[in-house]
């Protein structure tokens, strides 16, 4: 079942769906599909629309309002009681050495959130992931799975393998930080690759030239073990939450219902007004405490981007400020890297928060989309992500939340939602204009972001300039 609340009916009115393969159109069988979907209260307001039904059975209410995909969530973290032999025996192992995008797959791998995926894909999950955006489980399922998580390896190395079946994993800084078991050696066919994640072979996109068209020519699956859990040591390891810590929180806060938003920018009143409109509208459909995960992505950006220790400081001002309420925010780093796959990526997203706990999932436009590298002109048709997630197979159980647009309403002076009546009088602020005044140390307009938080790109636009200077002055010299 899928709750759909589309931008054009998000404040009018709800529309309860029925499972896409489901022919039966009878009221019984739409409640008794509905009764046994993760405790939903919205059946609160269905008692409160018909009465004759509280002879239904009350469910109870709790965080955990979705299961995560294949119903167990995957940990792949080495019990303390085993690691010393684990370890040892890891050292007689030939040796894969990880770029820092492959550690950052195996901290996504090792928690859970391609659940449930247990290690780097085997040819037949790449396959299926690559052309179907899905694995087939054993007893007949699918999950969705849009992109390949594989690590590829050069000819040397798959020498030095040679008939092993298991290997070590070797972090950039040296230390084996686990293996992989049972492994599995194919052909890495980057074109074929590249064309079905992107769309397009053209150069400039930032995941394949950083990570893609450098790696090897080979890619190696099997079975993931990891020693203990990834840290990095930045000093954000601790906003690192992972699926099943978050489930845990979610708990604790008595939360039913949790709703994902997931950005890579810094937060502006505009994305505050969507959040607690959001929440806001939950509240009307019968839930007491619906909780927003606020989840920034860690891993992988391209260089423009606002590296995430700036972001993750201006989140702490737009908290700190009251524009987000902490007591319904968590503010956590979902650890994948990022792709800008447009339409597919999304679907990679939604379905790792699926494995978080989150139940609902906001929606923007031109989701994980970029420009094109060549064209002046959007990679991807920016309405097609929502539209992609409202079909995607294995996607069904998650409540899609389709963006309203924000924007500054220079008449309120105010970020507001989008009145098309109005058009002149709105000013769009993309997220290139926003680092544009950041970086030339003009003021965006009024109640565009809280000042705390808009001092945060201030300064650090302001250090990036003051490197770049001092770099030309030792070149110069």
């Amino acid at each position: 079942m899928s709750l759909l609340i589309r931008s054009s009916s998000f404040v009018s009115h709800l529309t309860l769906f029925q499972p896409r393969n489901s022919k039966s159109s009878s009221f019984t069988n739409q409640i008794s599909f509905v009764s046994s979907f993760n405790h939903n209260p919205f059946l609160n307001l269905v008692y409160k629309r018909n009465p004759i039904m509280q002879s239904v059975s009350k469910m109870i209410v709790k965080s955990s309002l979705i299961d995560p995909d294949g119903g167990e969530l995957v940990e792949l973290i080495v019990p303390e009681s085993e690691i010393g032999a684990k370890k040892a025996e890891s050292e007689t192992m030939p040796k894969v050495k990880l770029t820092k995008i492959d550690l950052e797959w195996v901290h996504v791998i090792s928690e859970g959130w391609a659940s449930p995926l247990k290690g780097f894909m085997r040819e037949d999950e790449y396959l299926q992931s690559l052309h179907f955006n899905s694995l087939r489980l054993k007893n007949g399922t699918f999950v969705n799975m849009s992109l390949p998580i594989v690590l590829a390896i050069d000819d040397e190395t798959k020498e030095q393998i040679g008939s092993s079946q298991n290997v070590a994993l070797v972090c950039p800084q040296g230390d084996i930080i686990g293996s992989l078991r049972s492994v599995e050696i194919y052909k890495h066919n980057k074109e074929e690759r590249i064309a079905r994640t992107w769309g397009t072979t053209s150069p400039g996109l930032p995941y394949v030239e950083e990570y893609i068209s450098p790696s090897g020519n080979w890619l190696i699956g099997g079975d993931l073990e990891v020693f203990k859990p990834i840290k990095y040591n930045d000093g954000l390891d601790h906003y690192r939450l992972s699926p099943k810590q978050l489930r845990e929180e979610f708990d604790n806060r008595q939360a039913d219902a949790v709703f994902a938003f997931q950005l890579r920018n810094p937060v502006h009143n505009g994305h505050a007004l969507l959040m607690n409109d959001t929440r806001k509208r939950l509240l009307e459909m019968g839930y007491k405490n619906p909780i927003l995960l606020l989840h920034p992505l860690g891993g992988f950006t391209k260089a423009d981007d606002v590296p995430l220790d700036v972001r993750m400081e201006q989140h702490s001002k737009v908290l700190e400020d009251g524009v987000l309420d902490p007591k319904t925010t968590i503010v956590s780093i979902f650890p994948s890297p990022m792709h800008y796959a447009g339409p597919t990526e999304v679907q990679w997203h939604a379905k790792a928060r699926i494995n978080a706990g989150a139940n609902f999932y906001i929606v923007g436009r031109d989701p994980a989309g970029m420009g094109h590298p060549t064209e002046k002109r959007d990679l991807y048709d920016p309405d097609h992500g929502k539209k992609v997630l409202s079909m995607a197979p294995g996607l069904e159980k998650l409540n899609i939340l389709p963006f309203r647009v924000a924007a500054y309403d220079t008449i309120e002076k105010k970020m507001a939602f989008f009145d098309p009546s109005r058009a002149k009088e709105f000013l769009f602020i993309s997220g290139t204009k926003m680092r544009t005044y950041a970086r030339t140390g003009e003021n965006p307009p009024d109640g565009f972001m809280c000042p705390s938080g808009w001092n945060v790109l201030v300064k650090y636009y302001e250090s990036l300039q003051e490197s770049e200077a001092k770099q030309q002055a030792v070149v110069s010299a």
